[in-house]
């Protein structure tokens, strides 16, 4: 494996509410969207937090058998597409279910036409898109903050070319 390193702000070892099943939660570090209201925004500046070889993270994923999926949030995931997709093809190929969050929408994220950033996008089950608004804030909302974001299921939603949702 190529060692590559990750920023994050930390990590959640056990999280059932960052998605389905009991998670793995990876916060990474550094977001351009500074959205008002933000639960995380510790995680803003791109040179705060740690630096920390993928592999490390790995290996305290594999050590957990109860962990069933993996959710990246932040900070903003694809800015940090090359360690992560890395790390996520690994996880896939264990059979771990992928999260994302990002503040981007699914049509901005295609639009940056980046190999890393469609590479990480591809290895996701779920993505919920879209910067927090605060003036939507829904606390009844599963697994999202505000009600412009959606779950979308990356895999349907490949295949048919166009946007499909999750419960």
């Amino acid at each position: 494996m190529n060692d590559l390193n990750l920023r994050i702000a930390g990590v959640i070892d056990e999280s059932i509410v960052d998605g389905p099943g009991i998670r793995f939660v990876i916060f990474t570090q550094g977001c351009p969207h500074h959205c008002p209201g933000c639960h995380n925004p510790q995680t803003h500046d791109f040179s705060g937090g740690e630096l920390v070889p993928i592999s490390r993270i790995l290996s305290d994923i594999q050590a957990d058998p109860l962990i069933s999926g993996v959710t990246l949030s932040g900070g903003e995931p694809f800015c940090q597409p090359e360690p992560l997709a890395e790390l996520v093809r690994i996880l896939k190929q264990g059979g771990k279910h992928i999260m994302a969050y990002s503040g981007y929408t699914w049509e901005q994220l295609l639009a940056m036409e980046d190999p890393a950033v469609f590479s990480l996008l591809r290895q996701c089950d779920i993505l919920v898109d879209g910067p927090f608004v605060e003036a939507q804030r829904d606390l009844s909302l599963r697994f999202r903050g505000s009600r412009n974001q959606r779950l979308i299921d990356v895999q349907k939603s490949l295949r048919e070319g166009k946007v499909i949702t999750t419960a």
